[in-house]
């Protein structure tokens, strides 16, 4: 039985506020630019805007790193510009969702600087703190960030635990006091008129008992602790008792960034009665192109559309009637979808957009538009390792071709161009002026140089754009009720050209078809007479015949 909650017809759209609008020319982008183009998101017809971290920051992780929950970092603006936002934002109808980053701080927050001072302060236990075993780290975790998850600290001759950066301590959870100091913020910006939290790796949050090695993990330091560390023996206890003291308390939106869940977990957290989140962000499918080689997402290796299939279609069957979906192809982690599971050339880019947005937002699920999708922005192709900031692609590039030379830095640079957290990150392509409008300085990141083709002005003015096919989408999805609640049913999993599905409700029926490559297909799926075409990328419907990434979505009623 699927619940008729507003958050599962909505579709939300996310901001990274340093690429999206610069305001003020200092090259950064910022709230009062966020709030500027507000009418360009309720132009789009979404209904809520998730929000990367504004908070007071370092910016070792852009922003995931925070020193402060209530201050706003003052390159984004003022809290008095988030009120306005607000403001502004719910006066349109949208709703705000802002990122709540509580498995870690940075080591510039206060809890953290006063819990180094010394074992007894009275912080010392908000983190993660052991002893030095045989005069190395605690045990044999690695970072997601690469190295060791333990640095250890003079002043105390302790360890603290850090599954990212060593600038972003994990906090302890086994801690009552900051437990509440948690609630505590997360009420407080409730009480500002924010509508829900996007929750960053909320389920690394329990560790597990007595901190052992991870079996995963090689004499070599090769390999990765994030499935081990994951879901941890009292990570739902922490979720159900934040869902009683905060979130049940309010009518909100809320999705937790779950790395290495399977379906049976996510009805644990995401379960309709199970009292914790209302979605999870899982991570299977952004990870069929992982490479071959065990360098994690450091590939350049093309997915199989089987695969594809298999993995969406298990999230769909497994959670219908008992848990919600998440509907994504990119975010602020993840390269741009055209680029990775389209075709960005000229010929193909806005076709095969069209195509990757239909086969998503026909499934069951809430779905999430990264900014900058729904122009068609694709990864970008730096010749230099210099050219990325992302701490993530630096350490890797220095790891795996510095360090431990795993392989050469020309095909690391492939990868890069496949992989990196820096393709989605390129500043918001507006215009064709300089700096593509995002900013009137020099931008903190460089632009896409296909800015002058590929941008919102452009995709305004044309009625074929992406845009208005992506507008058409979300139209349809609070205009049908079989989108929100149809049963849906996989045709053909072992077609390797073609991503089939059917959606069926008591008295209708869709059926959507995507061709996901450059050659023509011709397929037959006894289509009734009574079908009416729905939407289509191309501008006339030639039957069983599929044209290079050509999509179509027939309805008939039954």
């Amino acid at each position: 039985m699927v619940r008729n909650n507003w958050w599962q017809k909505a579709v939300v759209y996310q901001i990274y506020p340093r690429s999206f609008q610069d305001s003020n020319g200092d090259g950064i982008g910022d709230i009062p630019g966020i709030i500027q183009r507000l009418p360009y998101l309720k132009e789009l017809g979404v209904q809520v805007i998730w929000l990367s971290p504004i908070y007071q920051s370092p910016n070792d992780d852009n922003g995931y790193d925070i020193s402060d929950y209530r201050k706003i970092l003052p390159e984004f603006g003022t809290m008095a510009d988030v009120q306005e936002m607000i403001s502004v934002a719910h006066q349109l109808n949208l709703k705000i969702m802002m990122d709540l980053v509580v498995n870690h701080t940075s080591d510039e927050h206060d809890w953290f600087q006063q819990s180094r001072l010394s074992r007894s302060n009275p912080y010392r236990d908000y983190y993660i703190w052991r002893d030095p075993v045989d005069g190395h780290e605690p045990n044999n975790w690695l970072s997601d960030f690469g190295g060791p998850a333990w640095e250890f600290d003079d002043k105390t001759q302790q360890y603290y635990l850090h599954l990212f950066s060593k600038k972003q301590p994990d906090l302890n959870w086994e801690n009552p006091a900051m437990r509440h100091d948690i609630y505590d913020t997360m009420s407080w910006w409730l009480a500002q008129g924010v509508d829900g939290f996007r929750m960053d790796v909320i389920n690394l949050i329990s560790k597990q008992r007595g901190l052992p090695n991870d079996p995963n993990v090689d004499a070599d330091n090769h390999g990765s602790s994030m499935t081990f560390v994951a879901n941890g023996p009292k990570v739902h206890q922490y979720l159900q008792e934040m869902n009683s003291k905060v979130l049940s308390q309010h009518d909100v939106i809320t999705v937790g960034e779950t790395p290495g869940v399977t379906t049976a977990d996510a009805m644990q957290y995401a379960g309709f009665d199970a009292h914790e989140l209302q979605m999870i962000f899982q991570f299977e499918h952004t990870e069929l192109d992982n490479s071959h080689e065990g360098l994690g997402k450091w590939s350049d290796e093309r997915f199989k559309l089987v695969d594809l299939k298999k993995i969406l279609s298990k999230w769909q069957n497994d959670l219908e009637g008992k848990a919600w979906n998440s509907l994504y192809w990119n975010n602020h982690d993840r390269p741009r979808v055209v680029s990775r599971f389209g075709d960005d050339s000229d010929k193909y880019r806005v076709i095969s957009a069209k195509m990757l947005a239909t086969t998503l937002h026909f499934m069951q699920g809430t779905p999430y538009i990264y900014q900058g999708e729904e122009i068609g922005m694709t990864n970008v192709n730096w010749s230099a390792i210099s050219q990325y900031q992302d701490i993530d692609t630096l350490n890797a590039f220095d790891d795996l071709v510095n360090q431990q030379k795993r392989t050469t830095p020309e095909k690391m640079m492939t990868y890069v161009h496949h992989s990196s957290r820096d393709n989605a990150r390129t500043p918001m392509q507006w215009d064709n002026t300089r700096n593509a409008g995002f900013t009137s300085g020099k931008p903190w990141l460089g632009v896409n140089d296909n800015y002058t083709t590929i941008n919102v002005s452009e995709s305004l003015a044309n009625q074929q754009s992406i845009f208005y096919f992506y507008k058409k989408l979300i139209a349809l999805r609070q205009q049908m009720s079989i989108i929100i609640n149809g049963h849906y049913q996989l045709l053909d999993m072992a077609d390797e050209s073609v991503y089939a599905y059917r959606r069926t409700a008591q008295d209708s029926e869709l059926l959507i078809i995507s061709n996901f490559t450059d050659q023509v297909q011709t397929r037959n799926y006894s289509l009734d007479a009574s079908a009416k075409l729905l939407i289509s990328n191309y501008e006339d419907d030639q039957g069983d015949v599929l044209r290079p990434y050509e999509s179509k979505v027939y309805f008939k009623d039954t």
